[in-house]
């Protein structure tokens, strides 16, 4: 993850074991094998995506311009590398600007940059040169009626938990961790979910960390499962404690309880998303970015 987005806390979607799990339930209760969601996509370094279609997978458009520079050329999916053709990034999207960090770290006002992820279209599609065929693809969630699910979240990303935060020094890249987060809101972006702590907490209540950016949100069990979000960013609330403690000049703290996390609605980008699709499979060659 970039320093910017980890210093503000946004891009959880991100995250030893991965997701920011309850303090008072045991780590193993979320660990699960690999075999659980074999469509998820390992991105170089950190991140992740989700196979939709034998040769596309979907990801958070922050977590995408690594493939982009050249850093590697391959994902991972299902423990096999597969070789990126390219990547497409939704029209319009921007990276946070520096300033807007640069003016958070001397006032300690995050809402600048609160209102610029908000409005930010974070997805981003990667075509593969070789089709998928040993893993079958998600489904994506088409309906409008998110709000009130109970979903999943998955992650191999940093470590923590509810009481005490994200640890600062966690690897991002580690073993797979599943939970569950009930959807409280939805706009025509994201939808999100709050980090409660127990007694209104789900029993295996979690959040994603910093190096799940890019991760699944989904509902269904097997062959039933369908894709209503991808992990983006976060917030505390202005009437959340950790602000009567923070300062510019003191070490941000992500993932404790009461914070909002945002995943990219992906119902929204189902039109964009099968236009690019079928632009490429009519325009082989055809390269969007």
């Amino acid at each position: 993850m970039k320093w910017t987005l980890v210093f503000c806390l946004w891009v959880v979607a991100s995250a030893a074991g991965a997701v920011i799990t309850r303090a008072d339930v045991d780590d193993a209760k979320y660990r699960v094998p690999a075999s659980s969601f074999p469509a998820l996509a390992d991105l170089p370094g950190e991140g992740h995506g989700v196979l939709i279609a034998p040769t596309w997978v979907v990801t958070a458009a922050h977590a995408a311009p690594m493939q982009m520079q050249g850093m590697d050329t391959d994902v991972s999916i299902g423990g096999v590398a597969r070789r990126i053709k390219r990547v497409i990034i939704y029209p319009g999207y921007q990276k946070l600007p520096g300033a807007l960090v640069d003016e958070a770290l001397k006032s300690g006002d995050l809402s600048r940059i609160s209102a610029f992820l908000a409005s930010s279209n974070d997805i981003a599609l990667i075509e593969l040169e070789s089709p998928v065929t040993d893993i079958a693809p998600v489904p994506l969630y088409r309906g409008d009626a998110e709000v009130g699910m109970t979903a999943a979240l998955m992650g191999k990303g940093a470590t923590g938990d509810g009481a005490r935060g994200q640890d600062p020094g966690s690897s991002h890249r580690t073993v797979l961790h599943r939970g569950f987060n009930v959807i409280l809101g939805a706009d025509e972006r994201y939808v999100w979910y709050r980090f409660d702590a127990a007694p209104s907490a789900l029993p295996l209540e979690a959040i994603t960390g910093s190096g799940d950016s890019g991760g699944p949100l989904f509902v269904g069990e097997g062959s039933a499962k369908q894709l209503i979000g991808l992990a983006s960013w976060s917030r505390y609330p202005k009437d959340h404690p950790f602000w009567k403690m923070w300062t510019p000049d003191r070490p941000f703290v992500e993932g404790l309880y009461g914070v909002i996390v945002y995943a990219v609605r992906v119902s929204r980008y189902v039109l964009w998303i099968n236009s690019v699709m079928s632009a490429s499979a009519k325009k082989p060659g055809l390269s969007v970015r």
